[in-house]
């Protein structure tokens, strides 16, 4: 298992990496808001037309949820999904124990950046309504 993946199970931080092909984000079920990783998805689909996300334990139900959000609103496709399980050491334990993991490949749809154009020009009025 890498070092990359220990430091999320351990410290629940976000953990980014360029994966083969496009970026990895790594989710922890407690750090960060649902919606934080769900933009985050959307920049880097922007910048590298794919995204992985990948999730050990109790963190896997946010990235399905994260994952079916892209779906849901037309902005992505899944390309690919593995489950596995690694070994972790507890180092309060001492002991090694079994996490499941999942990774999932997401890649833009194919009006991902008419979405996104339409998505920033809502914002741009709603500023504009907000100063007047």
């Amino acid at each position: 298992m890498s070092g990359d993946t220990a430091a999320t199970a351990a410290g629940g931080e976000v953990q980014q990496q360029k994966a083969a092909g496009g970026n990895r984000i790594q989710v922890s079920s407690s750090k960060k808001p649902l919606f934080f990783y769900v933009n985050l998805a959307k920049r880097y689909m922007q910048q590298h037309d794919d995204v992985e996300l990948s999730a050990l334990g109790l963190a896997i139900s946010t990235v399905v949820t994260i994952a079916e959000i892209l779906k849901n609103n037309g902005l992505a496709v899944e390309k690919k999904i593995r489950t596995s399980t690694v070994e972790i050491h507890d180092v309060t334990t001492g002991r090694s124990i079994q996490k499941a993991k999942i990774e999932i490949v997401l890649g833009k749809t194919d009006n991902f950046d008419e979405l996104m154009a339409a998505a920033a020009g809502e914002a741009a009025v709603g500023d504009s309504e907000e100063q007047s």
